[in-house]
């Protein structure tokens, strides 16, 4: 038996929490008593005096190859962030696929975080050692996860309708011979993955990412949610993130990102959409009959510039939502309280009354059981309560972010930055201590990522000459299919006339 003693628990229903003794029975909670009720001298003591007891945060959308790629660029959109993958996450061996998860994990539980939703990318295809390097990096650390292979059968270039074309000739020979790993062998490769799982899975579970609608083939995306169904697993796609990607998919498919999903059976209570900025309430309503959940990214949207998405009406909508802060190179941090200030505040500059915005209690529920929602953990993380694991973070209240303690979900939301984070618990195990992750050698870890990106940057140099030559005529191009009549019959909510190029049919 573990007893977290003498502190505070954060508790909806008061202001500076409530103190309390948690009891814990190998990994789960089972029960929250006064301090000191608990006399048996078996019992193994944490002392947290002027400790602050949260339940774990979790991040509902990360992307773990991001690890070794903060700060990449700057003025950057998502069109040109796909345009550089090439040479940001090109020419990875495993050690690289490890070593980016293993900053990634050490990243999320120094910061408050317990659990994240990882979509994790290979090239051309998932393979058994690059989700193992992951899987290990995420157990040698102790943080839960979902981890979702990536895919696609088509490249970032194909998936935009015109794209190639607009290319240079010489470029778009170039762009024409890249190819993804081919819809056949990667679904075998996903069902191969899925049938060798051998993972705890309260711990570590499989998923399945069609990365963007736009960049499968709807065979692929009916290939993609046949395995998971058959293996029970849960499903993550990018949805509506930038203007142009909605925009596109009525050139693309007929129909919205959201529809388009739906026409292939993907969307269901095991679905999450991530992002999800420029959708209209067709959709809406679709998810929420569906089931479905959104996580809600908005630091990666203020970075990318995507967009503000309209949280209010998914939850008027009822919708579960959860918070992610999206991968390292689209966010430069995991960060759980930073993205939890981002979505309370990107609600309030809307236009909308104050009564409209995003609480922080809202952001903080979405930030642990909408996300928990989201991992389709809900049934044990998320909260202190008994019969739920012992995921708990304890905050350090002598530090200026509680000076003075007025309303602990308040500060949480807007004044923690992570520095607070004292000891953090995974299922009743002391994973953090004194800010730092137990068993990680940070100096060591530091000089690995650093060796890394220098031998990467050279094999990748030839690569990112080439994106950098043709970005400018990438990002022109995607921009002006934001502001084409799809656009506009988007925000109209009329969906246009178009054939659709998966099936050839009008719609």
């Amino acid at each position: 038996m573990l007893v977290i003693s003498g502190g505070l628990v954060h508790s909806r229903n008061s202001p500076r929490a409530e103190l309390r003794d948690i009891v814990i029975d190998g990994d789960t909670i089972v029960d929250l008593v006064v301090p000191g009720a608990v006399t048996s001298a078996d019992a193994e003591i944490i002392d947290a005096s002027r400790r602050l007891v949260i339940p774990g945060l979790i991040n509902g959308h990360t992307h773990s190859h991001g690890g070794l790629s903060k700060g990449v660029g700057d003025l950057w959109s998502l069109e040109h962030l796909l345009n550089a993958a090439p040479w940001i996450g090109g020419s990875r061996a495993t050690e690289h696929k490890h070593l980016a998860a293993l900053i990634n994990a050490v990243e999320h539980v120094e910061k408050g975080s317990t659990a994240c939703y990882d979509l994790f990318f290979e090239f051309p295809a998932p393979t058994i050692d690059g989700m193992e390097a992951v899987a290990s990096a995420y157990a040698k650390v102790g943080l839960r996860a979902v981890i979702a292979p990536m895919v696609a059968d088509l490249t970032f270039y194909q998936s935009v309708p015109g794209l190639i074309d607009a290319l240079p000739d010489d470029a778009r020979d170039h762009v024409r011979n890249m190819r993804m790993g081919g819809a056949d062998a990667t679904i075998a490769a996903l069902r191969d993955l899925a049938a060798r799982w051998s993972h705890p899975t309260d711990r570590l579970r499989l998923g399945i990412a069609p990365t963007i609608p736009q960049h499968c083939t709807r065979e692929f995306m009916v290939g993609c949610r046949d395995v998971a169904r058959e293996h029970g697993l849960a499903m993550q796609t990018h949805i509506s993130e930038p203007k142009y990607l909605s925009a596109s998919s009525f050139k693309f498919a007929g129909m919205s990102m959201t529809g388009t999903m739906d026409a292939c059976g993907i969307v269901g209570p095991w679905f999450s959409a991530a992002h999800a900025v420029w959708i209209n309430e067709t959709d809406m309503a679709l998810l929420a009959r569906k089931g479905a959940q959104v996580s809600h990214n908005a630091g990666s949207n203020l970075r990318l510039g995507s967009g503000i998405a309209a949280v209010r009406e998914y939850l008027r909508h009822g919708v579960t939502v959860g918070i992610g802060t999206d991968g390292s190179a689209s966010s430069d941090n995991q960060n759980m309280f930073e993205a939890m200030r981002y979505a309370a505040f990107v609600s309030r500059i809307r236009g909308l009354p104050p009564q409209e915005w995003v609480s922080t209690a809202e952001a903080f529920r979405m930030a642990t059981e909408g996300s928990a929602h989201i991992l389709g953990m809900q049934d044990f993380i998320g909260k202190i309560a008994k019969g739920y694991k012992a995921d708990l973070v304890l905050l350090d209240l002598d530090t200026p972010n509680y000076m003075p303690l007025n309303n602990a979900t308040n500060q949480l939301v807007l004044t923690e930055d992570g520095t607070a984070v004292d000891k953090v618990l995974i299922g009743g195990k002391l994973v953090v201590t004194g800010g730092r992750a137990l068993g990680i050698d940070h100096a060591a870890l530091a000089a690995q990522a650093q060796e890394a990106v220098e031998r990467l940057s050279a094999l990748n140099a030839q690569a990112r000459r080439f994106t950098e030559r043709i970005e400018p005529m990438v990002s022109n191009f995607c921009r002006g299919l934001a502001d084409d009549e799809a656009m506009h019959a988007l925000r109209r909510d009329i969906p246009p006339v178009g054939r659709c190029l998966h099936c050839g049919a009008a719609h």
